[in-house]
Formats: C-alpha cells, sequence, structure tokens
C-alpha cells in the first residue's frame, strides 16, 4: 500500500496524525469500538454502570493474546489507562482526566471510577491496550509497537512492514509523496492499492486504466481551517466570520474533490446522533467578507500566512482558497512543510492559519479535546488556544447528559468559529483487480487490511 504520508508515532496515547491512527486500530486492541451509527460498542470488553460514577468491564475470553506471546488481562488495561497520570505530553491525557481510580478485580474485571458522573464514558475507552510488563520497562511503544491487533509489527526502515496474525500475510506501507508517482507504481504492479490523497484527475483517470478499479463511499473525514487566537487580528470573531465568507466551498468540492465530497457545518456531520443538521455552512461572500474586515477596523488587504503540507493535493487547495481570498479583501501567503515539520509546528502553535482534516471522528468528545481551555497542547489538541469559559461550561453540560447538550455546543462553536469548517471529503480507494475484500470506509480506516487477499 502506498501512502502519502508514513505514520509518526505508533505509540497510541500519543499518535494524533491520521496514518498513525489508522495503524494503530490494527495493530492494538481497544475495550470499546463504535457500530455503524457511532454508538459505543464492546470491542475487547462489556460493560456496564454500577453507578453513574462507576463502569465495570469484562474483557472477553477470546483474541487476548498480545505479539509477544503474553496474555492481556486487566492489568494490562490498568496499567494502559494509568500510564497516563505519569505523561506530560500526552494529547490525549486531558480525556480521562476525570478517572478517580482504575482497579482490578480480577484477571477479566475492571472497574473504572470517576470524579464526576459522564454518561458517555464509554466511548472514551478506545485507546489500544499496551502489555503492563513492557510499560514498566518504558518500552519504545512509539517505533516497536506491541498490541494484540490483527496486524503485528516486523520492521519499520524505508517502509513499515507489518505481519496478519491469521494467515502471516506480510503488508507493507510505504511512503510516495508524490501522486503522480503512486499512481505510477500501482499501473506497474509496484503496490497494489492507493487509499485517498489524489487530486480528482488522477482519479478519473485511473477508472479508464484497464486491471484498475476504483470504489467510492460518502466520507466523514472533517476537513477545517484553524486559526491561532493569540494572533491579535484572529482574535477579532468578525475577522474569522470574514474568513469564512472568503472561501468558495462548493467550487473546490465540484473542481478540485473526490466525488462523494460536501460541504461541512461541523466536525460531526449532520448523520450522526450527536450532529446538528439545523447548522448550514458559511457561504461564500466576498463583499460581506470586505464589510466584516472593515467594521472590525482591518486595512485591506488583510495579510495572513497559511501553513500547510508539501503535498501536492494540499498545496492545490491553499492555492485555490488564495485566490478565491483575493477579492474578499485577503491576501494570503501559503507555506508549505514537509508533513513532519508541519504538524511539529501545529502541535506547538507555530502558525497563523493551518489546514487540518479530523479523521476516523466518533463521538462528541471531540469538542472537550479541540476546543476545551483545558485541552491546550501537550495535554489536548487546543492547539489554536481557544479560550471560552461559556464554552467550556457548555461541554460539561453535554457531557453530564443535558438535553440537547451536544447540539447547543456546535451551533456555540459554529457562530464563533474557532474553526472554519470546510468539508467532509469523499472516499475512495484504487487497487489492481486482483486485490479482494478491501473497500473505502466513511471514516477512511483501513480495518480491511485484516481481510484483504491477493
Amino acid at each position: 500500500m502506498a501512502l502519502a504520508q508514513a505514520p509518526l508515532n505508533l505509540d497510541p496515547r500519543y499518535a494524533t496524525d491520521a496514518a498513525s491512527e489508522r495503524v494503530n486500530r490494527l495493530l492494538y486492541q481497544s475495550l470499546v469500538d463504535f457500530d455503524e451509527h457511532e454508538k459505543p460498542k464492546p470491542s475487547l470488553a462489556s460493560w456496564k454502570a454500577v453507578s453513574p460514577v462507576q463502569y465495570r468491564f469484562h474483557l472477553i475470553k477470546e483474541g487476548r493474546v498480545f505479539h509477544d506471546g503474553s496474555r492481556l488481562t486487566a492489568a494490562d488495561v490498568v496499567a494502559t489507562y494509568q500510564s497516563f497520570n505519569d505523561l506530560r505530553d500526552s494529547p490525549h491525557k486531558a480525556e480521562f482526566a476525570n478517572i478517580r481510580q482504575i482497579q482490578a478485580l480480577d484477571a477479566d474485571t475492571i472497574d473504572f471510577t470517576l470524579r464526576q458522573p459522564d454518561s458517555g464514558f464509554p466511548a472514551r475507552l478506545i485507546i489500544g491496550i499496551l502489555p503492563a510488563h513492557l510499560l514498566a520497562a518504558r518500552h519504545d511503544f512509539a517505533h516497536a509497537p506491541v498490541g494484540s491487533g490483527a496486524l503485528k509489527f516486523i520492521a519499520w526502515k524505508n517502509r513499515l512492514t507489518l505481519q496478519r496474525v491469521s494467515d502471516r500475510q506480510i503488508i507493507s506501507l510505504q511512503e510516495v509523496k508524490d501522486p503522480t508517482v503512486r499512481v505510477l507504481k500501482l499501473l506497474r504492479g509496484e503496490v497494489d492499492l492507493l487509499q485517498g490523497d489524489l487530486p480528482p484527475e488522477l482519479v478519473a483517470y485511473l477508472r479508464r486504466q484497464s486491471g484498475i478499479q476504483v470504489l467510492t463511499s460518502q466520507g466523514a473525514n472533517f476537513s477545517y481551517l484553524g486559526f491561532n487566537l493569540q494572533d491579535r487580528q484572529l482574535q477579532n470573531p468578525l475577522v474569522r466570520r470574514a474568513i469564512a465568507h472568503a472561501i468558495d466551498r462548493q467550487t473546490i468540492i465540484e473542481k478540485a474533490l473526490t466525488g462523494s465530497s460536501r460541504a461541512a457545518s461541523a466536525i460531526l456531520p449532520p448523520e450522526h446522533w450527536a450532529g446538528n443538521p439545523d447548522l448550514m455552512a458559511y457561504d461564500y461572500n466576498p463583499k460581506l467578507c470586505r464589510e466584516l474586515l472593515t467594521q472590525a477596523g482591518i486595512k485591506l488587504p488583510l495579510k495572513l500566512s497559511y501553513k500547510t503540507s508539501t503535498d501536492a493535493q494540499r498545496v492545490r487547495l491553499a492555492t485555490i482558497m488564495q485566490a478565491q481570498m483575493q477579492p474578499a479583501g485577503i491576501a494570503l501567503e501559503i507555506r508549505s512543510l514537509d508533513w513532519g515539520t508541519y504538524f511539529e509546528d501545529i502541535k506547538q502553535g507555530k502558525f497563523q492559519l493551518y489546514g487540518l482534516t479530523w479523521v476516523g471522528i466518533k463521538t462528541p468528545e471531540i469538542y472537550r479535546l479541540a476546543f476545551h481551555s483545558a485541552s491546550l497542547p501537550p495535554q489536548g489538541a487546543n492547539r489554536g488556544h481557544f479560550l471560552d469559559s461559556t464554552l467550556d461550561k457548555l461541554i460539561v453540560q453535554a457531557e453530564n447528559g443535558e438535553q440537547d447538550g451536544w447540539k447547543k455546543v456546535t451551533a456555540y462553536v459554529h457562530e464563533t468559529l474557532p474553526y472554519v469548517p470546510l468539508w467532509y471529503e469523499g472516499q475512495f480507494v484504487a487497487l489492481r483487480h486482483e486485490i479482494k475484500n478491501y473497500s473505502p470506509k466513511v471514516d477512511s480506516n483501513w480495518d480491511d487490511l485484516a481481510v484483504v487477499v491477493k
């Protein structure tokens, strides 16, 4: 499989980039997963609420073997989640701050006791379980992962080599940054499949090639424009609203994205159980943009710097937005960096504007991770430093089960614009005809690598 970007970190406690998250789903097992309606379902364990602040999890009997041969027990679950207490720089740490105590009742049973009631707590437990003995030895999971998932780690040099546990099939993931080179490698049989990260004209080209099949599906991965809200100009909500009206999403979707892409108005799509179908995407209105900027006291043109990766499609999208913003009174400077440098800059807040995509988001807890005041990096992913006590309170109320709580959160975020919502990218996979049992998923996961055959 050829990738536009290789994974950066295979420790599930640290990984936030899309490629790492997709691989980690295959390397590790978590207590909880999600059904087709994005509701939590048992994976490694079933659960029941003993009280509003206590949840009891019972591990399943089968499939509990780590790749080093040791058996996965309740002690490993306890060690995995307790390890967050000692981590200073995990972006997921804030999600578990409400846990008061974790206790292994026996080898198969774990009790989680919370500080405050949280009706959605089970949906948080999607971190891959790590072996307790390797955690104690401070093993480097980031570069030499040991999990209990469908695929096991073999080597990571020029490419990431994995082996399927069920039949010992070798699966190789190779970074090929140039989209044209990825397509040529597929046509020559040097790789078997590609997924996403191609401009629409290359997808159309592949559809016309013999021996290649292209499969598509609607997507739910959320692309957005992020702000550094420590920037004096961007702190002004009028400026953020102006920028939202300076992007012609529909034209970009029609001309530069693959089929099944659609404009976004919130992180979670409207069909999600916590989505908000009442919200409308911001329309393209250059005149209104200029009026808002003038109202905010901005001397036109407003000069802004936008960071993106060197991926050809991302640079292309940035260039289109640059052209669209010009008549709206915004002069956009594009700075493209290699993926590792770019993502590190985003995590450290070294940006004015940036573009990214949230991949595989299942629960509304994303709003705490991305926007709560307690989720500033490295404790979370509030990379723009959005500090808003009203939103903090709305998030807590929604987590406590208040009626229409998440609807209020999404409406407030839509109004205050810590992000500018862009689109949900349609999903596609291009593969050679001899490849079977692989199809694109709404969240673009690579789970079918556990069953794909050649």
